[in-house]
């Protein structure tokens, strides 16, 4: 009689997982976390294509916002970035920073 004939009980089965094993190297690694996973109102800063999107406004007229001192942004290399409650209270939206609000509404 072959041994792996005999069934051990304790000795887990490889066809009752449906994953195999992680390798450590995924069993390290931190999960990804996009910023759209946050809600849009709740987030500092997006760039000038959410924040037109947003707005409802082309992006030559948002450049013209933000060179008018209406809109504030900040430079991380050659990347603007709008903040987002500058861009809210442009569009005249109240935001209560004590309670989450979902903007999907």
């Amino acid at each position: 009689m072959n041994r792996d004939d005999v069934s051990d009980p304790l000795r887990p089965r490889t066809d009752m997982f449906d994953q195999p094993t992680p390798t450590r190297h995924e069993m390290t690694r931190r999960p990804r976390t996009s910023p759209k996973d946050v809600p849009f109102m709740q987030r500092p800063t997006c760039t000038v294509k959410e924040a037109c999107k947003a707005a409802g406004v082309g992006r030559t007229k948002f450049y013209e916002l933000i060179n008018g001192g209406e809109l504030r942004t900040i430079s991380v290399g050659r990347r603007r970035l709008v903040q987002v409650p500058s861009l809210l209270k442009f569009l005249k939206i109240e935001v209560d920073e004590a309670t989450p609000t979902d903007c999907t509404r």
